[in-house]
């Protein structure tokens, strides 16, 4: 039988990760981002630039449970945090002075998830 959800060893410990320490620590934030994680790859959640410029605020704070992708325009400073990022996504990210960081980086800076809005 073919294994469904992740294969990839680095985000099954992430999911492990945040799934214990969610459940341990009763904070559905990472209860949430490590279900949205463990979804089969083409069900993970895929978000263009032009959807975050949409639906974000400026300075605001958000994570993005998959990859985040470069098309469209940004034009206000964000922090994405994201699995994965496209090498558009960055550069663009970078150029309207937001910031991109990994999920784990956010979870040091932010353990308990406040203020951050799930994008899927």
């Amino acid at each position: 039988m073919r294994p469904t959800g992740p294969t990839n060893p680095m985000l099954r410990k992430l999911i492990e990760n945040l799934r214990t320490r969610g459940y341990k620590e009763k904070i559905p934030f990472l209860i949430k981002v490590s279900d949205e994680l463990s979804r089969q790859r083409r069900r993970r959640v895929e978000v263009n630039i032009a959807k975050l410029n949409r639906v974000c605020k400026e300075n605001e704070t958000v994570v993005v449970p998959g990859k985040v992708l470069g098309y469209g325009v940004l034009s206000k400073p964000l922090t994405i945090a994201a699995w994965k990022f496209s090498k558009q996504a960055l550069e663009k990210i970078k150029a309207a002075g937001g910031e991109a960081l990994s999920i784990e980086e956010l979870i040091k800076q932010n353990p308990k998830g406040s203020g951050v809005r799930v994008i899927c």
